[in-house]
Formats: C-alpha cells, sequence, structure tokens
C-alpha cells in the first residue's frame, strides 16, 4: 500500500445490511443545533470518492447524516460484547456511534464510516452520547501520527462542531463538542463474537466468520496448520497475524493506547478507538496512558501481551464452530508474528536494511537499552539515527555502523524533513499547547500546521510496511 491514497470513484457497497437484524439496532443521529465543519480530510475523501462534495452537501452527510447515494438507508449501533481491563461486560454496544455507510477504495477495500458522538442509542447507558471538540480534534493527531508511523489505522475523516456544552468530570467544563466519521476497514471485533457466543448464537457466529472472510480476505494459514480448511480456524489465524502485526507497530511508533480491551479490538487488525493515548515522552516500557490504568496493565510494554490476551479470546469465542487444538495453534503464531513485525517494522522506520530477524530484534533491543539511559523518546531516537547516522558510542554504535542505509547510498536520508531542526511529535505537552489554542482563542491553525508537519514526516518515512494478514 502506498503512502499516499489514490484517487477512486465514489462506489456505495453497504454489505453489512442481511447480517444486520441481529448485528446491530437502527438508530437516528442527534439532532444538533448547530454544525461548523472543523475538519476535512481530503485526501482520503479522495479515495473513497467523495472529494468532490460541497461542504454543504459534506454537512449535511456528516453532521445531520442524510444517507449517502445507494448506501445504508438508516445508521446501525452495532451490538457487542467485550472485556473491559479484561473484566466481562456484556452491556456495552455502539453507545455514542454507528455504522452510517460501506463503501470501496480504489483498492477495492470495503470501508466503513463510522460515527463518535452523534447521539444516544439503545447502547449509551447513562451516557449522552455526545464527543467533546477536544476528544476529536485528540483523535486527528493520533490517526495522522500513527498513519505517517506505518501503523495500519482508521482515519478521521471528518470532524464537525455541534455547538452543545458538555459536562465531563475529567477535563474542564462545559467544553465543546462535536461529532466525529472516521474511515477504516471494517467495525467486527472480538467482542461482536464474544457477544453470539454468550448467546449461544452458533448459526450466526457462523455466518459472521463467513463476512469477515469474504470481505476481509486475508492470508492462507500455514500448510501444516491443524484445520486450516475450517472457516472459524482459518479466521484465527489471521486475526493473530493482523494483531500481533498491530502490536508491533504500536511499539516501533512509541505508542501506548490506553484502552486494549476486546471491543476495541478490531479483527481486520486496523487500530481505533482513540480516548487517553499517549506517546512515549521517553522510552519507558511502564509508561500508561490512561489515568484509570492503576495496574498498569495497558503500560507501554504490556501491549504486546494484552493484545495476545484479546486473541485468546476471539479463541475461547471460536470454540462455538471449532475444536480447541486447531484455535490454539493459530494463537501459538502470535510470539513468532509479532517478533518478525517488530524487526521489518524497527528497520523501515530507522531506514535502514533489514539483516535477518535475530539481527533485527537486537537493533530493537539496543535502541530500547539506550533510549532508557539517555532518557529519549523514540521520536528523538529515529530523528538523530535516520539510516544510521550519529552513531552513538558503544554497543548501539557498533550495530548502527553494521547498518546500511535502505535508501540510496549517494542520498541515505532520501528527504529534506530528516535535515530539520526536531522530530515532530505529539507529545502531551505538544496535544495542550494545539488545543489551549483553539479553546483559548479559536485559533486553528496550530493543528493545521502540526498535521501538516505530521504528513511530511509520512513522506520522508516513504511508503509503509503492507499490513500482514491480508489479502491486498
Amino acid at each position: 500500500m502506498s503512502a499516499e491514497p489514490q484517487a477512486g470513484a465514489y462506489r456505495p457497497d453497504p454489505q453489512i445490511a442481511p447480517l444486520a437484524p441481529w448485528l446491530a439496532d437502527p438508530v437516528a443521529a442527534a439532532d444538533f443545533p448547530r454544525a461548523g465543519l472543523r475538519f476535512r480530510n481530503q485526501r482520503w475523501a479522495g479515495a473513497v470518492g467523495l472529494g468532490d462534495l460541497t461542504d454543504e452537501d459534506w454537512t449535511q452527510h456528516f453532521a445531520r447524516f442524510a444517507p449517502l447515494p445507494g448506501n445504508l438507508p438508516q445508521p446501525l449501533a452495532l451490538r457487542y460484547h467485550g472485556h473491559q481491563f479484561q473484566v466481562y461486560n456484556p452491556d456495552i454496544g455502539d453507545g455514542r456511534g454507528f455504522l452510517f455507510a460501506q463503501l470501496r477504495d480504489a483498492d477495492g477495500r470495503l470501508l466503513d464510516l463510522g460515527t463518535k458522538g452523534s447521539g444516544q442509542t439503545p447502547w449509551s447507558r447513562f451516557g449522552d452520547g455526545r464527543l467533546t471538540l477536544k476528544g476529536a480534534v485528540r483523535e486527528i493527531l493520533a490517526t495522522e501520527l500513527l498513519e505517517a508511523h506505518g501503523v495500519y489505522t482508521s482515519k478521521t475523516f471528518s470532524v464537525i462542531e455541534t455547538g452543545e456544552e458538555l459536562v465531563r468530570n475529567d477535563e474542564p467544563s462545559p467544553t465543546r463538542s462535536a461529532v466525529l466519521v472516521r474511515l477504516s476497514h471494517g467495525h467486527i471485533r472480538i467482542g461482536s463474537f464474544q457477544r453470539l457466543l454468550a448467546l449461544e448464537e452458533k448459526d450466526h457466529m457462523a455466518e459472521l466468520v463467513d463476512y469477515c472472510l469474504a470481505r476481509f480476505p486475508g492470508s492462507p494459514a500455514p500448510a501444516d496448520a491443524p484445520g486450516r480448511d475450517e472457516p472459524a480456524v482459518r479466521l484465527m489465524h489471521q486475526v493473530v497475524e493482523r494483531l500481533a502485526d498491530m502490536a508491533a507497530s504500536y511499539m516501533v511508533s512509541g505508542f501506548v493506547h490506553g484502552v486494549l480491551n476486546t471491543d476495541n479490538m478490531n479483527v481486520t487488525g486496523e487500530s481505533f478507538d482513540y480516548g487517553p493515548w499517549r506517546w512515549l515522552p521517553r522510552f519507558d516500557p511502564a509508561f500508561t496512558a490512561a489515568y484509570f490504568d492503576h495496574q498498569g496493565l495497558y503500560a507501554y510494554g504490556r501491549q504486546p501481551g494484552a493484545i495476545h490476551w484479546n486473541c485468546g479470546q476471539l479463541a475461547v469465542a471460536l470454540r462455538l464452530l471449532a475444536g480447541s487444538e486447531p484455535l490454539i495453534a493459530a494463537l501459538d503464531r502470535f510470539a513468532p508474528l509479532y517478533r518478525a513485525a517488530l524487526g521489518r517494522r524497527f528497520c523501515w522506520r530507522l531506514g535502514v536494511e533489514p539483516q535477518g530477524e535475530e539481527a533485527d530484534l537486537a537493533l530493537f533491543q539496543g535502541a530500547g537499552q539506550y533510549m532508557q539511559q539517555e532518557g529519549l523518546s523514540p521520536d528523538l531516537f529515529h530523528f538523530l539515527h535516520r539510516a544510521g547516522r550519529n552513531p552513538p558510542e558503544g554497543a548501539l554504535g557498533d550495530l548502527l555502523r553494521a547498518r546500511r542505509p535502505a535508501a540510496a547510498p549517494d542520498d541515505p536520508l532520501g528527504h529534506p524533513f530528516w535535515a530539520e531542526a526536531a522530530p515532530v511529535t505529539n507529545h502531551i505537552d505538544e496535544v495542550e499547547r494545539i488545543w489551549s489554542a483553539i479553546a483559548d482563542h479559536d485559533d486553528w491553525s496550530p493543528l493545521h500546521d502540526q498535521v501538516a508537519a505530521i504528513r511530511r514526516l509520512g513522506a520522508a518515512l516513504g511508503p509503509a510496511p503492507v499490513p500482514a494478514g491480508h489479502g491486498f
């Protein structure tokens, strides 16, 4: 997949409609008092054939939620269960969002347009179904930098300010409100399967497995894998491969998601649902993003284990359709797949040629030890040592000097970005600076400047590694 999305025609394809009677609830969007367009992701709008919409039409579709032509006639709030901080919760679902439309991009992928902050649904419980404007700004920043870092992530497609004042316990209130639309590769979660297990809906689970295999095609299981031709086993292999790759991409990015619950795990392996995220201000395996994660369950260094645990919950759910042995065999692939992805992705971000899994993992581990010793963030480390430049004294320097740049020898850095004064970061002080300009002065220029800088970084890093476990 290229770093820059390719323009395509509008191709509506609401594939989820036959599953909707048991997978979702039809809902209506809230009637917001105003609709001020704040962010429009034009490059991804072009990829799905919506780049020519006028701002007025954009607002009608992504604030008033008038149906797109040939698409879902009414939004759908998806039903699912999930482990939240590894405690099972059957009382969740899309509580402040819904699936608005499905369509194809230029590569033929089936994509969803889903919302956040679009109003109450049957799954809202005691929530108001709204989103703070600050939460929307944070999601723009998270998805843009993750995309630049090569993480397979949802895209923030649209943010529209809605004119309501919201009260929140964890930030100054009242605060401004927004509705966000994200473009993502499906919204089927591990929690979707957990719900069907809890309700013992075997036929529906088989139907959902078939839907995922057909709409999100992936790699075949290894030739010696037991039960490799069973649909549930095939899906398990694909999800394990995708999520092992996602875990590695977080670690290379220096990103801490914060809430790696099973209802936040997309079976496509695409990262999504950004709440209390952080990037490491300095390399620290114990660093957590969520202030309420008192035990450090989802700390930076524990993220691969948490994602592996979530894959185990998918295996438990799929026991409704398949035996334990083939599902466990698929689950056991997580660790080697993760190690391979970690080396591949680390070399890509550092801009050096790989030397094999063992050597690449040694480089990653050596870099982590060096960053921890020197108090560096991954952003600064990768900026200072891009293509192996500026090798420090000691063991890490020896490892870097043994590497060849991935770019041409006569231009190892390959982009003027690497000659700038400092790396682009989304550390918390930068996020708060950007938000303060909006909150205090309604000045959006720092956000626009940050998005432009992040996209320059993406161009400098070049085409991202192809996400693992897919058919594209």
